[in-house]
């Protein structure tokens, strides 16, 4: 593989030599990308060895079938941490039957009054790959110190982070998920902590319910492993193209993944493809002016048929206008209707796979199609910020 072009595809990165992946930045990032299907075994496993504690403290906190008083419940995180709440949202509304709604911890950090009533519970889960950052620190501890009411659920893959410490200090009222080492990824982009924060949310969605989950989980680990197989080979096709922006779209859970997958590209190539997302309705209400002759355009098409409907409609519309360079759309089961309509088909080849617990297999598109495009760029994916933009672990900013 030389510089500035992908040759050997993901196996290559994974075998070539230490002395190479060192010089080209390669160590971390694609080896986080393809153990993601293994790491979610473990990630499976360490919540089900907790669930009884976890059972007992989400009933304290109020979340159980008989509770009278279901607390409010916030995700929290920032960036792709915030993402990994916004694909959980609606699986937990449903499974808990309570308000649940993701909230940056960025917003938090300067409208935290505008988000808490003091005389209401609430539940805090909070996503953090490092819990080290400044920002969601001090989101927490100003929480924990002004708000009695509210207790706090980490989900974080760094055991020994500062969040972590702070939430055992205050063990009557937070409780620590900490998951395996190996999801602490070590490139800068999140790619194996997201997917494996999101199943670790899956099974706290189904704490009271666990052998619903079994199967799913199943399903989906069966899933990812085909569908890395399958992503691997087309990225580096997409990525060799000369194009300059990328546009994701999605509907309910998928607009998440939508979300991360545009950050994925753009933080991996530190900005030198221009990405944004929208959901597949949203898309038509003034973002549709954005594409152009050099934009990858990516649809995650919905298991519900009533959504696809829209979302085939929009991928009609996109191709009958000559909008893209390219359509690409990742798809839960092979379908004829795609037929002549765009340049890639990806099929996750998992009918049965619920939209609510696809976010995971998704995404690892995107975090290819990035590993392979910072690579045409000439850029080091374990650090794709030659300027030094952004950082593993944002870097520590004025808390007032």
């Amino acid at each position: 593989m030389s510089q500035g072009r992908v040759i050997d595809g993901l196996r290559g990165l994974l075998e070539a030599s230490e002395k190479e992946k060192e010089a080209r930045g390669t160590q971390h990032t694609p080896l986080e990308i393809s153990r993601q299907p293994t790491t979610w075994r473990k990630t499976y496993e360490i919540c089900q060895e907790r669930r009884p504690d976890l059972c007992q403290f989400l009933k304290e906190a109020g979340i159980s079938a008989d509770s009278k008083l279901c607390p409010v419940v916030y995700l929290v995180g920032a960036g792709t941490s915030d993402y990994v709440g916004r694909a959980l949202t609606p699986l937990l509304h449903q499974l808990w039957e309570c308000e649940v709604q993701a909230v940056p911890s960025t917003d938090l950090l300067t409208n935290l009054a505008d988000f808490v009533f003091e005389d209401r519970p609430y539940l805090w889960i909070s996503f953090s790959r490092s819990g080290d950052s400044s920002e969601g620190l001090a989101v927490l501890d100003a929480a924990i110190k002004k708000y009695p009411r509210v207790r706090h659920l980490l989900v974080t893959c760094n055991k020994a982070g500062r969040m972590a410490a702070l939430c055992r200090k205050t063990t009557h009222r937070a409780f620590v998920l900490a998951l395996d080492e190996t999801t602490n990824d070590r490139g800068l982009a999140m790619t194996s902590s997201f997917t494996n924060m999101v199943i670790a949310g899956h099974c706290l969605a189904h704490a009271f319910s666990p052998g619903d989950y079994s199967d799913t989980f199943s399903m989906l680990k069966q899933a990812g492993e085909g569908f890395l197989e399958r992503a691997q080979e087309i990225a580096p096709v997409i990525a060799q193209e000369d194009f300059s922006r990328a546009c994701f779209v999605g509907s309910g859970v998928l607009h998440a993944v939508a979300r991360e997958s545009a950050l994925k590209l753009l933080e991996l190539t530190a900005g030198k493809i221009t990405t944004f997302s929208e959901s597949t309705l949203g898309l038509r209400h003034g973002p549709m002016s954005a594409l152009d002759a050099n934009t990858v355009f990516v649809s995650f098409l919905s298991q519900e048929p009533r959504r696809r409907k829209y979302e085939l409609d929009l991928i009609e519309e996109i191709r009958r206008k000559r909008l893209v360079k390219l359509l690409v759309v990742v798809t839960p089961n092979s379908t004829n209707q795609l037929d002549g309509l765009v340049d890639h088909v990806l099929s996750l080849n998992a009918p049965r796979l619920a939209d609510e617990y696809r976010a995971p297999v998704d995404v690892i598109l995107a975090q290819l199609l990035g590993l392979f495009s910072s690579l045409r760029f000439g850029l080091q994916p374990d650090c794709p910020s030659p300027n030094g933009a952004i950082s593993r672990v944002v870097s520590h900013l004025n808390i007032y």
